[in-house]
């Protein structure tokens, strides 16, 4: 699957777009690389995402679920921690 779609089917990022921006200044890694929009992540990769003075962390568990109700979205990755820049 994409990244930018896992991002929003996961509702780690709200919109796709959101995601593809993320995505194209960089602030998404997967397994330690900058992640171009169209990516592909696959189970077992792990993810960093910059969301300002924050860094989510998180491994993908599930890569394959297309439709994902918004309760089970937190079921397809898990988190690591959240750190700051500072």
């Amino acid at each position: 699957m994409r990244i930018d779609k896992f991002l929003k089917i996961s509702r780690l990022i709200k919109r796709r777009t959101v995601a593809n921006e993320a995505c194209e200044k960089g602030r998404v890694l997967i397994n330690g690389k900058i992640a171009k929009p169209s990516s592909e992540v696959k189970k077992g990769d792990i993810l960093s995402i910059t969301m300002g003075e924050r860094i989510l962390k998180a491994e993908v568990i599930d890569a394959e679920s297309t439709h994902v109700p918004k309760e089970d979205a937190p079921l397809m990755y898990r988190q690591f921690d959240e750190n700051t820049n500072a």
